[in-house]
């Protein structure tokens, strides 16, 4: 079903109705928690009612599909975060698995394609930054429905991070699905002003906080009767403040960039600049299966105590200082990081959800496209040299972090994005009378977007150059 050939229902009161069809996708375990709060709004709003404009003849009712790319997968990578976060199963499953960046992208796009001809979404999802995200929006921008203008309205969330490092495959992932979004929804100020240097038309951009800290916020509750903290005995130490009186005192650790993790001599870099840490208390590690598969490639073991691993690699043993575990599901890692001391991390999301809940962060890595984490006072960037990370580790071990979280950040970031998205999509869907006549939603966003082009700059990131 195209913008243009929105289905019309007829009603026992006259009125007329429409259905909006959602397709929301979803990838990596990031995407999980960003996209579950918009399939939880969509849900409530069709149970509770379509909602009706003053003077409305017609009542939107939703229909919502899931699509999954297979980018991760497996128990512990997807199907764990699905039972956790209360998500359905997936409508459509892809299947595409590993690969390169550019296998990953051409075959999630080649599979894709065949789903969204088929199914005609009126409006199409995407979120964050990964593979998935570009691979959809590309797809979805270069759609046309019935051989004529139509395609669907492209909806960004989490649009406008810049780290301004394009040698992270995340930051391309970012811009290039910016410039073909049709709406964009930005967590941070930051996000505002960095899709205004770069001309995106100010319509399109809406800023209304962060889905995965709606995800967080539900969830905390649930997190804090996980087993996790009795599983890896970490209940036995002294009273340190948290939130359980009987926590011991340990940190959390998380890497999995290439960056980090694909370089033997960064990721040692990083390793040693752990050495006072893992000295001092407990540092758990749930590794990335990638990541556990370099420890391995660049005999790194003897960092580790990989005893708890559930499959034993060649190089497990006992003798490191750093406790690795499997990948963790959502409930057990967020429990994990609500507890813990200190959380050590080159991830994106774990900078916002310790800022959420006011633990201290240090991310191994010499930019961040989260400034509000920083300027909180949460997270502080240690680069990747080992005085920087000793250096970092010491100043937060030692902080107060403040309780505040950013603006927005209040657990209702979906249902504004579901009342924009469904206000923009009744302002451009054609005339009940002459749909073949009628200019699509998406095809007034294109005339809006060359209109945009034509008056900026050739290429906006030039006058940047020297800063990426």
């Amino acid at each position: 079903m195209s913008m243009q050939g929105a289905k019309r229902l007829a009603t026992n009161n006259g009125r007329r109705a429409a259905e909006l069809k959602i397709m929301t996708v979803v990838g990596a375990r990031p995407n999980f928690m960003k996209a579950a709060p918009l399939v939880a709004a969509i849900a409530r709003r069709n149970q509770n009612g379509s909602r009706r404009r003053p003077g409305s003849r017609s009542t939107i009712a939703i229909r919502h599909l899931l699509v999954h790319t297979g980018q991760h997968y497996g128990q512990l990578m997807s199907d764990s975060f699905f039972a956790d976060l209360d998500l359905p199963a997936p409508e459509i499953y892809l299947g595409v698995g590993s690969g390169s960046h550019a296998v990953q992208t051409a075959e999630i796009m080649r599979k894709f394609e065949e789903v969204l001809l088929a199914q005609r979404p009126d409006v199409l999802v995407v979120v964050g930054d990964v593979n998935s995200t570009l691979a959809c929006a590309l797809v979805g921008a270069k759609a046309v429905f019935d051989g004529s203008a139509n395609r669907p309205l492209i909806v960004h969330v989490e649009a406008g991070l810049r780290s301004f490092d394009r040698t992270m495959p995340e930051e391309i992932n970012r811009i290039l699905t910016d410039q073909v979004s049709d709406l964009l929804f930005v967590t941070e100020e930051s996000g505002v002003r960095n899709l205004a240097r770069e001309g995106v038309a100010p319509e399109k951009v809406h800023f209304v906080g962060n889905t995965m800290i709606d995800t967080l916020l539900s969830c905390r509750d649930k997190a804090k009767a996980a087993k996790i903290l009795d599983l890896l005995e970490l209940r036995n130490g002294a009273r340190n403040g948290a939130s359980h009186p009987a926590v011991s005192r340990y940190a959390l650790l998380t890497l999995h960039r290439p960056a980090n993790v694909d370089n033997r001599q960064a990721f040692v870099s990083v390793l040693e600049g752990l050495d006072e840490l893992a000295a001092e208390c407990p540092v758990v590690f749930p590794a990335h299966p990638r990541t556990q598969k370099r420890i391995g490639e660049f005999d790194l073991g003897r960092y580790f105590d990989s005893t708890r691993l559930q499959q034993q690699p060649e190089w497990a043993g006992s003798g490191g200082s750093i406790r690795m575990i499997d990948p963790l599901g959502y409930l057990d890692f967020l429990c994990l990081m609500m507890n813990a001391r200190l959380v050590v991390t080159d991830s994106g999301g774990i900078q916002e959800e310790t800022t959420c809940l006011g633990v201290p962060c240090v991310t191994v890595r010499d930019n961040t496209e989260r400034p509000i984490t920083v300027k909180l006072g949460t997270n502080v960037l240690a680069g990747v040299t080992q005085s920087g990370i000793r250096e970092a580790v010491r100043r937060q071990l030692g902080s107060q972090c403040p309780s505040e979280p950013p603006a927005l950040w209040d657990g209702r970031t979906a249902d504004r994005i579901l009342r924009i998205v469904v206000e923009e999509w009744e302002r451009n869907r054609s005339p009940l009378q002459s749909a073949s006549a009628a200019v699509s939603g998406p095809e007034t966003f294109r005339r809006s977007a060359r209109a945009a082009r034509s008056a900026r700059p050739a290429d906006p990131h030039a006058r940047n150059a020297s800063s990426v």
